[in-house]
């Protein structure tokens, strides 16, 4: 037996072996196929920072750039930094606020739907979404393409981003996640990390690849600090996540995890977040511009960076020729002056010249003015970074150059500012609504029998939710995405007034209900108003919970229930439901108490809406008009 386990072990130990070589030769000919793109984020990251003498050498390595003559100034006048930055800050608007629509008008499939709008919230919240994504967005706007992993990870679902030097795809030409083959998240952790992790202890590595650790503060970077900065990371090791989607031979797909010289892990893929439950990859793409026929998406920065260079180059050029007017080029006779002198001290004010009898007096060189050349160049260069970057004056540094004065004109001018940046807002709605996807998917398998969910309404009450996995039934809704950066509050604030002057928000007898002033408030930014009507709300929710009971059983009829909000619930619910009988004459009976009860408090039933105070009849800002 002993022989026998020590053969078991032997075998298992070269699979192992073998498993983590053909790994490794798999990612160093991924890494060498894509070097090349690499190089170009590497470029881009060295324009945004600021250091922009440098380029790619026919080798394909990154190299600096050396100057043509010792005088020459090479100073930087970054127009790139303050585009993309208008940029990320014009993105961090859009922040959709993604709903979940139900598959039908049926009470569970709108329970469901609301359950699941919930846990989204939620779970948005902690997970810090909101910042994830801006900071997957500064990754994507510098290299052109971004990552999120969502994972299930002590309980609940996380999301991160991930930089694009982690990935690496087995088709480059291939421009979606799920149509992949297979996928490499290759990154360096810390020893102790892996350790914690998986609890194997490999042996550790000083990192010096710039792809495995693009966060390190010495980072690489030509020129500044990090010139000579190789050093990255210490006592590291390489982490390989091999995902391979499912096929014949491995219907629920492969994970190989291997950590250093070790495989960790090997199994299927460990989330069946694909559509009809399938298992996939736990990545979400995300791209500033997209290319078609192409993995990694790409960058303005790429088209910037021809004209920074130009642009850097009529600025040094203009200063040099400013002094050479302020400081000259003399023209001296070989002998009639004392030219060390003339070196060390040059011409300054008030300065005695003293030169050889007969000889020529030393002149100065060169043209007396600035050539116009140098400022039309200079506006042009400008007017391109514009061009290329998407960012106007307007949205840039706040001021117009136009001769549009008029606050439409300017508005357009604005929406045709977001409307150059519509290909990568549109890039991260899409990103946003999948990631809700794989949320949700990921709290139906692994959420258990009873997860609790708690929430703070408008009117800052707050309620706990008890449910399980199995009624988060992702494939049964329609992620919608409302784009919240599209339009200013001012602009939303003005819509929703005149929607209310056109009377579209009213009834066919001119009311606006209570429900509808409530969202009016709520879209206006002062849901805390609607708190003076908490009670409706209670009732509401009552009313829904009574609903769930009435299916099984029986429910007495309480006397301090708002019999209008009961029946109108109750009914909602018996029309959109399949009742058997037996739970239909449940409803009739208890809709039926309500009617008593509304009958002996002597209030007709639409007693409270003919004597309501209407929308149109309160003040509104305090005075009528």
């Amino acid at each position: 037996m002993k022989e026998q386990s020590k053969q078991a072990q032997a075998l298992r130990e070269k699979y192992e072996e073998r498993t983590v070589r053909a790994l490794q030769e798999e990612f160093g000919r991924r890494q060498e196929e894509r070097r090349l793109v690499e190089r170009g984020w590497e470029l881009n990251m060295n324009f945004l920072s600021g250091n922009q003498y440098c380029g790619i050498n026919p080798a394909g390595e990154l190299e600096e750039e050396q100057p043509r003559y010792w005088w020459q100034y090479r100073r930087v006048f970054n127009h790139i930094a303050p585009a993309i930055d208008t940029r990320i800050a014009k993105l961090a608007r859009v922040r959709p606020a993604i709903t979940v629509r139900a598959a039908s008008g049926s009470e569970s499939d709108m329970r469901a739907a609301k359950l699941a709008a919930d846990v989204l919230r939620s779970v948005r919240e902690d997970c810090a979404l909101d910042e994830v994504i801006s900071r997957a967005t500064v990754w994507s706007e510098t290299c052109g393409t971004a990552f999120y992993k969502v994972y299930w990870e002590g309980g609940g679902v996380r999301v991160s981003e991930v930089a694009p030097f982690e990935i690496y795809p087995e088709d480059l030409s291939c421009g979606s996640v799920e149509e992949q083959g297979s996928l490499m998240h290759a990154k360096a952790l810390p020893v102790s990390e892996i350790e914690r992790l998986y609890g194997v202890r490999v042996k550790g590595q000083d990192v010096y690849e710039f792809s495995l650790a693009p966060y390190s503060a010495a980072a690489n970077f030509m020129g500044g600090a990090g010139a000579g900065a190789r050093y990255v990371k210490k006592d590291c090791a390489l982490v390989i996540e091999y995902y391979e989607k499912p096929t014949a031979r491995h219907p629920a797909g492969r994970m190989l995890v291997a950590a250093g010289d070790r495989l960790v892990h090997e199994g299927e893929l460990p989330y069946p977040n694909g559509e009809n439950g399938e298992r996939g990859y736990p990545f979400v793409r995300q791209c500033a511009l997209e290319f078609s026929g192409a993995f990694f998406g790409g960058s303005v920065i790429d088209r910037m960076i021809p004209v920074q260079r130009a642009f850097n180059a009529v600025k040094n050029r203009k200063h040099e020729f400013l002094n050479r007017l302020t400081m000259g080029v003399w023209a001296v006779e070989d002998g009639s002056v004392d030219t060390d002198a003339l070196l060390e001290e040059g011409l300054p004010p008030g300065k005695v010249l003293v030169y050889r009898q007969g000889s020529t007096p030393p002149a100065l060189l060169g043209a007396d003015r600035l050539p116009a050349e140098f400022t039309e160049e200079e506006g042009q260069l400008l007017e391109e970074f514009i061009l290329v970057s998407g960012v106007s004056e307007i949205s840039s540094t706040s001021r117009n150059r136009t001769s549009v004065t008029s606050a439409t004109g300017l508005q357009m001018l604005i929406d045709l500012d977001d409307t150059r940046l519509s290909v990568t807002t549109e890039s991260i709605r899409q990103a946003m609504k999948r990631i809700a996807k794989h949320i949700l998917r990921l709290m139906h398998a692994f959420a258990g029998e009873r997860c609790s969910l708690r929430k703070t309404g408008a009117d800052g009450s707050t309620e706990t939710y008890c449910f399980s996995g199995a009624e988060l039934t992702a494939h049964d809704v329609v992620f919608e995405a409302d784009d919240e950066g599209a339009s200013s509050p001012s602009r939303r604030r003005s819509l929703i007034y005149e929607l209310y002057g056109m009377g579209l928000l009213a009834d066919e007898n001119g009311r606006v209900s209570d429900e509808t002033r409530e969202r009016i408030l709520n879209a206006l930014g002062f849901g805390g108003l609607g708190g003076g009507r908490g009670a409706a709300s209670l009732h509401e929710r009552k009313a829904a919970q009574e609903n769930v009971r009435l299916f099984a059983e029986a429910v007495p009829v309480d006397v301090f229930d708002d019999d209008e909000v009961h029946i109108a619930e109750h009914t909602r619910c018996v029309l959109s439901e399949k009742t058997d009988e037996q739970a239909k004459a449940r409803f009739s009976a208890h809709i039926s108490a309500h009617r008593a009860s509304l009958a002996e408090k002597g209030r007709p039933q639409d007693a409270a809406q003919s004597g309501a105070r209407t929308f149109e009849q309160a003040p509104r800002g305090g005075s009528e008009q």
